[in-house]
């Protein structure tokens, strides 16, 4: 057991504790949770294929432009550190809702705006509240029996999946229809609509008996991490996975832009529809961990993973092996990344909002290598280059697993940490 200012926090033996409703979680209740963080990651999404239409709007460079997409994941990443650790004292409920009513008043100012200062304010601001989807994923885990934990957060994942690549194509055809500020107003309906709906369903969580600050909470999360060592290597392996996505999805648009293809933007975007199939490899994944077969799941996710880039290399001379490798880069990864978070939210259930939180630094930092990797990757070795980086990635963190493979992920007890 692990004992923090007072909070005895059990390890992930099956056990439940006082606030883990007996019931669980409906099919129908998940389903909702699915598509408010669909809708709610949609959000940071819009603005990539708007950026040029913004960029006319209000006389901004496309240089400048840029910043749009950087302002939205500073946002994001402030988030997951100082906003979804607060649902492990706080109750989940009002912290959904209320996120949720903020948004919609950053989408109208967004929508509305006559100002670069009130653009990127309210794109910040979005970036900022989006995390409500991280929130989203650990109540579910909190109100799903043990055996179902796997699937209710490998639902809510794949809602994740299919609101970043919905986000795309909705955002285009609106913005044909009704100009961009279309696209954020009518999510503000939507959203509005989907806060009125949560306000129905979602159950009222009991408030955690902890003692900590808010402080101490946000002191916790590295030291998590630090001393216990499966939080670690799952978090590297968040880490290695989504440097290997970031690597191939930021860098596709580069070979396609160009001879022999010069492909649209629009069928460049067209490409990240075969990532449906992260969507469902995200519910499965999500079952077979519930069967304790998360570390078996891991290891076959790891090598296809490296498999795929041995197709995705072929490009530009096949794209039919291109687009089976990249179904199973989607695949691969999102099973690897629900097993994840289904292993370290089983660790400490009095933990798991500041453990989802954590563990999504490690996500984007992973795509900010890989995103940055890549470019000098393909500017250096073209996408024989690309291919390389993103096998050496894969690669890593198929040895990282096994090097750490005889951890016990489930039924050990943990040693007590102290100073949390």
């Amino acid at each position: 057991m692990v004992f923090t200012n007072g909070i005895t926090m059990q390890a992930a033996s099956g056990t439940t504790t006082r606030h883990q409703p007996e019931s669980g979680l409906s099919r129908t209740t998940t389903l909702i949770f699915a598509i408010a963080a669909g809708l709610s990651v949609a959000n940071i999404y819009y603005a990539q294929p708007l950026l040029g239409a913004m960029a006319r709007d209000f006389g901004i460079s496309p240089g400048a432009i840029g910043l749009v997409v950087t302002l939205t994941q500073v946002g994001y990443a402030l988030g997951l550190i100082f906003i979804v650790p607060l649902g492990d004292f706080l109750d989940r409920r009002r912290l959904i809702v209320g996120q949720g009513v903020l948004s919609i008043i950053a989408l109208v100012a967004v929508a509305t705006a006559r100002t670069e200062w009130v653009l990127f304010t309210g794109l910040a601001a979005m970036g900022l509240l989006a995390v409500v989807v991280q929130v989203l994923v650990a109540f579910a885990a909190t109100l799903a029996t043990p055996a179902e934990r796997g699937r209710a957060v490998g639902m809510v994942t794949s809602g994740v999946v299919i609101g970043i690549l919905a986000a795309r194509c909705v955002a285009g055809v609106l913005a044909d229809v009704g100009g961009w500020r279309a696209v954020y107003l009518t999510s503000a309906v939507v959203m509005a609509a989907m806060v009125g709906l949560l306000m129905r369903v979602l159950p009222h969580n009991p408030l955690p008996g902890s003692t900590e600050s808010y402080a101490g909470t946000l002191r916790s999360i590295p030291i998590l991490f630090l001393r216990d060592r499966v939080l670690l290597v799952r978090g590297l392996l968040a880490l290695l996975i989504f440097a290997t996505f970031s690597t191939f999805w930021t860098s596709l648009v580069l070979p396609l832009s160009t001879v022999p293809f010069n492909y649209s933007h629009t069928q460049i975007g067209l490409f990240g529809l075969v990532g449906i199939a992260g969507a469902a490899a995200a519910t499965g994944a999500g079952r077979l961990a519930d069967h304790g077969l998360g570390q078996c799941m891991t290891a076959v996710s790891l090598t296809l993973l490296l498999l795929s880039w041995g197709l995705i290399a072929f490009l530009p001379s096949s794209i039919p092996l291109l687009l089976i490798g990249v179904i199973l880069l989607d695949l691969t990864v999102q099973a690897v990344h629900v097993t994840n978070q289904s292993i370290i939210l089983g660790r400490y259930p009095k933990a798991r909002s500041r453990l989802v939180g954590g563990y999504m630094v490690f996500y984007s930092i992973g795509s900010a290598i890989g995103a940055g990797a890549a470019t000098m990757a393909y500017g250096h070795a073209g996408w024989r280059g690309v291919s390389m980086l993103g096998a050496a990635f894969s690669a890593t963190a198929l040895l990282t697993w096994a090097g750490t493979r005889h951890l016990a992920i489930g039924s050990e007890t943990m040693e007590c940490v102290d100073g949390l």
